[in-house]
């Protein structure tokens, strides 16, 4: 496999899931970029920016198992991990996994569930593995979470937990289309108003798990120089010294934004990472891994703001 090969095959995937989910061109690139890097993916937005078809396209768009949870108030940890129940034939207690052994999950609205149901994904994205009744039961190389959520601020949500939300190597946040993307809308979805069955929309999967394992593995192995290296470490340093945030970044965020800049140099159809690769990722790598300094949240300072302004102040190398 040649790396103009990955690139092929991640632009079908890409362009393949933008003629579905219009407007949302950045999201469907992250999600394309977070493939590579095996990392998981955080999609927020008001309702109906088509945060769940995006992720249901994405994954149809894959020849990967897929799962969907839908998180709600009373979900519990065995719903999403699974639990022993007694075997009436065989007079034992039979494990029976829930549906986080899957390849692709789609965890629905992750925020409406309390936080004790939500940290049930914290073993599983970080280590790739659930620990049942003492027991470790190792995930597919492949699997991935795609969360949805709705803006903390809503009624209903359950804010997740700062060690949850440092799992996820990007927040993609969706707003609205543009008015000319809403139009083609219209003549793409016009004609129903519930969600399209993913069956009638004539997705092709363009990738599998070999092709995916022998991908990261490439990706893993590009250019990343020193300087621009030196850079991902400064930028993430940044976040901790700047006085509008009461904390920064942690260690795991310079890893994962190194991994995604390399992802990103493939879909440009290059072998080596640039400092532009680390600018265009820094915001949704670095966004929900900072906490505004209370005085900057009163002032209606964002986190992307304050990342844009640690972009301006440290020097990329040339």
């Amino acid at each position: 496999m040649q790396l103009a090969d990955i690139r092929a095959t991640i632009v079908r995937l890409r362009d393949q899931v933008r003629r579905v989910v219009l407007g949302q061109d950045q999201a469907v690139d992250l999600l394309a970029v977070a493939l590579l890097s095996e990392g998981h993916v955080l999609l927020e937005g008001v309702p109906g920016t088509a945060k769940t078809l995006l992720a249901r396209t994405f994954a149809a768009s894959l020849d990967l198992q897929f799962k969907r949870i839908q998180f709600t108030p009373d979900l519990m940890p065995g719903d999403v991990l699974g639990t022993s129940l007694w075997d009436f034939a065989k007079g034992q207690f039979a494990l029976t996994k829930g549906p986080i052994f899957t390849e692709v999950l789609l965890a629905d609205e992750i925020n409406r569930t309390p936080p004790k149901t939500q940290a049930a994904l914290l073993q599983a994205m970080q280590e790739r593995a659930v620990t049942l009744e003492g027991t470790s039961h190792v995930l597919s190389t492949s699997f991935m979470v795609v969360a949805t959520q709705n803006p903390i601020e809503m009624e209903g949500t359950y804010p997740l937990p700062e060690a949850q939300l440092d799992r996820f190597l990007f927040k993609v946040t969706m707003g609205y289309p543009s008015r000319d993307d809403e139009r083609a809308m219209v003549r793409l979805h016009g004609h129903r108003s519930a969600m399209p069955s993913i069956d009638s929309l004539g997705l092709e999967k363009v990738a599998d798990a070999a092709f995916l394992n022998e991908a990261r593995v490439m990706v893993g192995k590009l250019t990343l120089s020193e300087p621009v290296g030196d850079y991902v470490v400064d930028l993430v340093r940044a976040t901790r010294e700047h006085p509008e945030l009461a904390h920064g970044a942690s260690p795991r965020s310079i890893n994962m934004l190194a991994v995604a800049a390399r992802a990103l140099a493939v879909l440009d159809g290059r072998d080596y990472a640039l400092p532009d690769d680390v600018k265009r990722l820094a915001q949704p790598v670095l966004r929900h891994r900072v906490v505004l300094a209370p005085g900057a949240e009163l002032d209606g300072t964002t986190a992307d703001a304050v990342i844009q302004k640690i972009l301006d102040a440290v020097p990329a190398p040339r």
